[in-house]
């Protein structure tokens, strides 16, 4: 029989971490809007599929999402949103 535990498991990012991850969403959100697509659908499409190709190759941008876990990515997304409705 195998026990079952209650515990909540913790995770926590370091500060370098999230803030790299920031900069890094906030430049490829940039790159996507200077090639007229909608920031939020691309990295929403991307978030779902995995797909880079719902990235622009555009400054870099693909190359630089691809660098972050895509966990990482929603841990920032999810932070931001949270502390924005405080």
């Amino acid at each position: 029989m195998s026990k079952q535990t209650q515990d909540t498991v913790s995770f926590q990012k370091s500060t370098d971490e999230a803030n790299e991850t920031k900069k890094i969403l906030l430049e490829v959100a940039e790159a996507l809007a200077e090639k007229g697509y909608n920031p939020i659908n691309q990295i929403v499409g991307y978030l779902i599929s995995a797909d880079p190709a719902y990235i622009t190759s555009h400054n870099n941008a693909r190359n630089l999402i691809r660098k972050l876990e895509r966990d990482d990515i929603l841990d920032e997304l999810v932070s931001s949103y949270l502390k924005g409705n405080n």
